[in-house]
């Protein structure tokens, strides 16, 4: 064999063996799931310190509330077969200056929303920054970098509207999409609200095109407001510009007998995770609605599944030291820092690297 023949056979060999390894670099990226994995504890956490974070609502500041166990803040998530990056805010900034980022949902969009600008805060400490609130929308610019992170508080996504007959939630209307768009990312979210009845319910009716009704099963107008925002971001969202997740079902803990305490009936006093992989009272029925209706949209739609790491956290909640203090017991809402930080870990392993 003459030496021509040897360098093509060994760049035939290396153009192989490159290819077997960009394979199976795709194949591991393709098989790391963020979702299924474990807490553990981790000297390096929390990300940030909450009480250096001048801007965190009351509603979330445990530590500043009075919480004697700080514990709570000091997990880690480990996805099973691959780890997560450690969230680089410099990076983020860096990666996304001049870019529009909107969270739009409820309280528990606040919640993230909150977490990723003390995140982003801690990383820059020096560089300025602004906070504004216009109607429903609030944003916090950090102006050295040109980035926006928006907040948009829609709690059903579709609208709820006065007529003559009071206030009707319309399950197949988006009028508000307006404020979501020339954005760079968004990130949806709405269950919490669903289940609303009484005085904190803030509709009348329910119509859907031109039936009305009462009420209905909430489950199934979820179901249906669900279709709405698909078919909304199936239309109007240029997916090549706007990337587009759904935070997923953030979950409460009332009910001690989910994960194994019969006895407890809330989070209060909980100072530990789950340590396992296993959620003992299993997914709450709306996960599986959410992704039926998610699997429905033409256009990519990133699913940040983040329930079952959530339902393993039930020592993350303020509990009595939320808004409402020892007379209060939030068990729906995260601290900060906290679980909500680790959701932004995992968008910042999407968004980023």
């Amino acid at each position: 064999m003459g030496s021509r023949d040897i360098a093509i056979s060994y760049g035939s060999a290396l153009v192989l063996t490159l290819l077997v390894l960009l394979l199976s670099l795709l194949h591991d990226a393709e098989g790391c799931d963020m979702f299924t994995g474990r807490w553990v504890k981790d000297a390096s956490y929390p990300l940030y310190d909450s009480s250096t974070c001048p801007f965190i609502r009351r509603e979330f500041a445990c530590k500043k509330n009075g919480r004697p166990d700080l514990d709570y803040s000091s997990f880690r998530w480990q996805p099973e077969n691959c780890k997560l990056a450690r969230f680089n805010g410099v990076e983020f900034l860096e990666k996304n200056k001049g870019k529009k980022i909107m969270f739009v949902g409820d309280s528990l969009s606040l919640n993230q929303w909150q977490s990723l600008t003390c995140m982003l805060h801690s990383s820059v400490p020096n560089s300025p920054y602004n906070l504004t609130t216009q109607g429903s929308i609030s944003t916090f610019t950090f102006q050295e970098y040109g980035v926006e992170l928006k907040l948009d508080r829609n709690v059903y996504l579709v609208d709820i509207v006065r007529e003559k007959v009071g206030r009707v939630l319309k399950l197949d209307s988006i009028n508000d999409g307006k404020n979501w768009l020339e954005m760079d990312t968004l990130i949806f979210n709405t269950w919490h609200w669903w289940s609303r009845r009484g005085p904190s319910q803030p509709w009348d009716w329910i119509r859907i095109g031109t039936n009305i009704t009462k009420d209905m099963d909430r489950v199934a107008a979820f179901e249906i407001a669900l279709g709405t925002w698909g078919k909304w971001v199936g239309i109007v969202v240029d997916t090549k510009k706007t990337r587009v997740f759904f935070q997923g079902i953030s979950p409460s803990h009332y009910k001690g007998v989910l994960w194994g305490e019969p006895k407890a009936k809330s989070c209060v006093g909980q100072k530990e995770p789950l340590l396992g992989s296993n959620y003992p009272g299993g997914l709450p029925a709306e996960v599986g609605v959410l992704k039926r209706a998610l699997g429905k949209i033409t256009k990519p739609v990133t699913l940040l599944d983040i329930t079952l790491l959530s339902l393993l956290r039930k020592d993350g909640h303020p509990s009595v030291y939320g808004l409402d203090g020892p007379t209060g017991n939030d068990c729906s809402h995260w601290c900060l820092s906290g679980v909500p930080d680790t959701w932004n870990e995992i968008l910042y392993n999407y968004m980023v690297m």
